[in-house]
């Protein structure tokens, strides 16, 4: 048996109506939004925009404010550092109860539907996502890399 797919997205330099045809393409049925901040100075990216963009395609939307990045860790995928940003996002963030909660929920929400991980930055390798990826990986889901072309 196939294992079950969870997709990651960033929107960086992406535009929306590219960023919904690989959602649809890749058959995504829910946005997992796993920023911390869900507002965006990329018109269509902020969170009451994206949710009725994404319904007007028929996906899903869930803001999983919990698992978003504190503004230090932001800062540090920013600057292109992506083991202080990771460093940050675990000793903060994933430490806390609140969040393991919110993973379960998210664990959760990727048994049931395809599920696909948003943040803003292009390369998973220096976003919190892809820790997210990871972890959902070591418990038995196929982790896809999705890109805006």
């Amino acid at each position: 048996m196939a294992k079950p797919q969870v997709f990651t997205i960033g929107y960086e330099g992406a535009d929306v109506d590219r960023f919904l045809a690989t959602l649809e393409d890749a058959g995504v049925a829910t946005l997992a939004d796993v920023r911390a901040v869900a507002l965006s100075r990329k018109r269509g990216f902020s969170k009451s925009a994206l949710r009725d963009a994404l319904a007007s395609q028929g996906i899903g939307y869930e803001h999983f404010i919990r698992l978003g990045t504190p503004k230090e860790g932001r800062q540090a995928a920013r600057a292109g550092d992506g083991d202080l940003m990771r460093r940050i996002y675990c000793d903060e963030v994933l430490s806390r109860e609140e969040a393991q909660e919110a993973f379960r929920d998210l664990e959760e929400l990727a048994a049931s539907r395809p599920v696909c991980l948003l943040c803003f930055e292009r390369d998973p390798a220096i976003c919190h996502r892809r820790v997210l990826a990871q972890q959902l990986a070591s418990r038995g889901f196929e982790i896809v890399d999705l890109t805006v072309l």
